[in-house]
């Protein structure tokens, strides 16, 4: 009698079951399927950190134009202007250097202070708390506070914009959903931000929101111009959309790998200097944004095979992060004092994030106020619960036990 050959690993982003626990998944890709076809969703996969990595700065033959998103690729969404995640040079050359002049890090380090102020405002009403869920607490409303600051827009109408992210972004089965309810693209961004646009015009402040109305450049066919009313609400919806969810994610994924390892929190607790390592390492060790999708323009060929123009591919920068080619032995290790050259959880090259030093500054408040107030902590994982969406992946609902 012989044995029967060991299953093929099978890899679905939509997937729940999977979802809660992919590492295991993309270690045998990693391992078995370097370069991965799922029947099922008809799209490639590619796992190791020299293919991700390489597949991130290809930009000719690996585009963003037809969405960097699994469905709205296959759907074939016309993209709007400005939504500079779905865009390709040389209109995303323009793009981005536009919101890369509103969106510096000395500007964002410049919010320090009032970021910090909220923080340990919130964390100083949970004195005495036994337990608390860190992200309804301060994961949450932390981000889309910031973006708030950043915009102009009026606290009394954050939750309501935070809850209308939310609602897009979710999955209510382990299905692709329908194409376009988790862009944050111009109807849903009319809605939440068209009369502040609208109200800005008219009276200008010192906010994003103003100096994107009023910057002047060059766009790609050489004509110097404002931003239309489309392009802001593009640009707005994306920053609010990409700066909650992310960093969201970020401060719970955070929480819960200090939580788990109490030797090195106390490490960090005494030791601030360690924090912008820690959020380094929580950053690698689980990428809120974990998958990322492009539309092949040109056949290319990995690992022997050929991937044929028009195909989706995913690049998995979350298995990348762990591949042991990378970092060696202790992949699947978490260490605060891990020597991080970079890692892909921001991307890389031409759409590396432009919020990425916005979003280390709010990892790494949240995690200094903690710290000043709750030097030990354990997560009650029966009581937190899973978020499933297509494009972040986290928790929705993160149970610290303090004390």
């Amino acid at each position: 009698m012989t044995a029967s050959a060991p299953a093929a690993p099978y890899y679905d982003p939509y997937d729940f079951e999977i979802d809660a626990d992919p590492h295991s998944v993309w270690k045998r890709l990693r391992d078995e399927c370097p370069l991965y076809y799922n029947e099922k969703h008809d799209f490639w996969a590619l796992s190791r950190w020299e293919d991700v990595e390489a597949g991130l700065k290809d930009h000719s033959r690996l585009i963003s134009g037809r969405g960097t998103v699994l469905e709205l690729l296959k759907a074939e969404v016309e993209m709007p202007p400005g939504m500079i995640l779905f865009d390709d040079p040389p209109r995303h050359a323009v793009y981005r250097s536009l919101l890369a002049r509103v969106f510096t890090p000395k500007q964002m380090n410049a919010i320090e202070p009032q970021v910090r102020r909220f923080c340990a405002d919130t964390l100083d009403a949970l004195e005495g708390a036994e337990s608390f869920d860190v992200i309804e607490s301060l994961g949450a409303p932390m981000p889309m506070r910031v973006i708030g600051m950043l915009l102009g827009i009026p606290e009394s109408d954050q939750q309501a914009i935070r809850d209308q992210i939310d609602s897009g972004l979710r999955l209510d089965s382990g299905e692709m959903p329908e194409a376009g309810t988790e862009v944050v693209a111009s109807a849903a961004a009319e809605g939440s931000y068209g009369e502040y646009i609208d109200w800005r015009m008219e009276n200008p402040s010192d906010d994003v929101m103003t100096q994107l109305i009023h910057t002047e450049f060059e766009d790609h066919t050489g004509v110097v111009r404002r931003l239309t009313r489309e392009e802001i609400l593009s640009y707005i919806g994306l920053l609010s959309g990409a700066g909650n969810e992310t960093t969201t994610k970020l401060i719970g994924w955070t929480m819960l790998m200090v939580g788990l390892h109490p030797d090195q929190r106390r490490e960090v607790a005494a030791d601030p200097g360690l924090i912008p390592n820690t959020i380094e390492e929580s950053l690698r060790y689980e990428a809120p944004s974990p998958v990322q999708a492009r539309y092949v323009n040109e056949d290319v060929e990995y690992h022997g095979t050929t991937v044929p123009e028009g195909s989706a591919i995913l690049l998995l920068n979350g298995s990348a992060n762990r591949d042991h080619r990378k970092w060696g032995d202790t992949a699947d290790d978490f260490d605060i004092h891990r020597n991080i050259d970079h890692h892909l959880s921001f991307g890389y090259g031409l759409h590396f994030c432009l919020g990425a030093a916005l979003a280390r500054l709010e990892g790494r408040v949240a995690l200094d106020e903690m710290l000043k107030r709750f030097g030990d902590w354990t997560v009650d994982l029966d009581r937190s619960e899973r978020a499933h969406t297509s494009t972040v992946r986290g928790w929705d609902k993160l149970t610290l036990v303090v004390g």
